[in-house]
């Protein structure tokens, strides 16, 4: 054989390996079709499997209060703020919230919006919750009688370093899921309905772990490592009741609370640097299961008086866990928050979008920040960068809208 016939395939060979790869491609093209027969039927995949589909799962949208506060935190959630047009009076106003609490009432149950280009996206609703706020500017613009005295920028701190692109805003649409299609889809469609009324002041995303991935009621964890939220209000308690949902504003707040949203970026590559037992002090739990120091497991009480062997308190003075604690009950809150990532972006970025929810900002939040403010040593690695304050009214039932009490206050 010459070196030009070795060189290279033969025709019989290029015959022989189309014709196999034709019959392969039959075979492929059987096995695709079965394999779509399956894929395309979610309860048979999910038997052959032997999973439990999520996708499915619905929180009730209408009800006495709105949902997304009390609700177990799904995996993705996403903080929508809008400004009202200057043309959006208070009736246009109204109109809004009348097309968005339908929307929101649609795609919870798994339904498209009455304008859904894609309703495909709508039919797995992974626990979605739509939850609306009112930020001073829109109740103002209904009646300016009927602002909460809270209801406003937060007062300045000293270790804050805010940016006007996080800051107030008129309305806040908190969207939250077990999947980030679900999100990204009820967000899209819920902004075809605002766009004629209003324009997007910022958006805000963030992330825990994945639904099933721990199991349910486990404390989440922020970047830095750390349980974050161990000691919180437990929904459905005499205080949830009143510090949450208890407030003393006007009227057409009744049944609703408040939302604190702060944007905390943390610096990562310092805190890398730090030592286990460093990290431990700055936080005053063990970084492991959560436990606070001195103790074994993440639920047990907290011992600030307690002293080592030397005579120095365990946790130490400038502990987060010392600085959150008032020594007043009535000063707590009830914290629902999601990690956020943006290292891979040109101006790279990652930390909490820490969600607040209380009858009273003012008389709750302000206090414990204050505290955390002057002294926590997490202010080295931690600055707040965004912030906003809005009202959160009662939910409505079937066929009402969100807010409704406002407009006829």
């Amino acid at each position: 054989m010459g070196a030009d016939q070795s060189s290279g395939p033969s025709r019989r060979g290029l015959l022989l390996g189309g014709a196999a790869g034709l019959g392969a491609a039959g075979i492929g093209a059987a096995g695709a079709t079965a394999a779509h027969q399956l894929w395309a039927d979610p309860e048979q995949q999910a038997a052959a499997a032997g999973a439990v589909l999520h996708g499915p799962d619905t929180v009730p949208f209408h009800g006495r209060r709105q949902a997304g506060v009390e609700t177990p935190p799904q995996a993705h959630g996403t903080f929508l703020a809008l400004n009202l047009k200057e043309s959006a009076d208070a009736e246009r106003a109204r109109r809004l919230m009348v097309m968005l609490s339908d929307d929101a009432a649609r795609l919870t149950q798994g339904r498209p919006t009455l304008t859904d280009t894609e309703p495909e996206l709508a039919e797995v609703p992974a626990r979605l919750t739509v939850t609306f706020g009112f930020g001073r500017g829109l109740v103002e613009r209904v009646d300016p009688g009927a602002v909460p005295e809270w209801l406003g920028a937060l007062p300045g701190f000293d270790h804050d370093r805010l940016r006007p692109e996080w800051g107030e805003a008129d309305l806040v649409v908190q969207v939250c899921a077990d999947d980030p299609v679900t999100v990204s889809h009820a967000v899209r469609s819920l902004m075809k309905s605002a766009r004629p009324f209003a324009g997007v002041r910022w958006s805000q995303s963030g992330f825990r772990r994945s639904h099933g991935a721990q199991p349910d009621g486990t404390t989440m964890r922020n970047l830095m490592g750390q349980v974050d939220g161990t000691v919180n209000l437990k929904p459905g308690s005499e205080d949830f009741e009143r510090l949450v949902w208890g407030g003393d504003g006007p009227a057409w707040l009744n049944g609703g609370t408040s939302l604190v949203l702060r944007r905390i970026a943390t610096d990562l590559d310092t805190w890398d640097e730090v030592d286990r037992p460093a990290r431990e002090a700055a936080v005053g739990r063990r970084l492991d299961n959560g436990a606070p120091l001195g103790g074994e497991n993440e639920h047990d009480e907290v011992d600030l008086e307690a002293t080592d062997g030397d005579g120095l308190t365990v946790i130490p003075a400038f502990s987060h866990i010392r600085r959150a604690r008032t020594g007043d009950p009535d000063e707590r809150i009830f914290r629902r928050g999601y990690n956020y990532d943006l290292r891979d972006t040109a101006d790279p970025e990652a930390g909490l979008l820490f969600a607040s929810y209380q009858a009273d900002p003012a008389r709750q939040f302000v206090p414990i920040q204050r505290k955390l403010d002057e002294l926590d040593l997490l202010n080295e690695w931690v600055t707040t960068v965004g912030s906003a304050v809005f009202a959160l009214p009662p939910g409505c039932e079937e066929g009402d809208y969100v807010g409704r009490p406002l407009w006829e206050a």
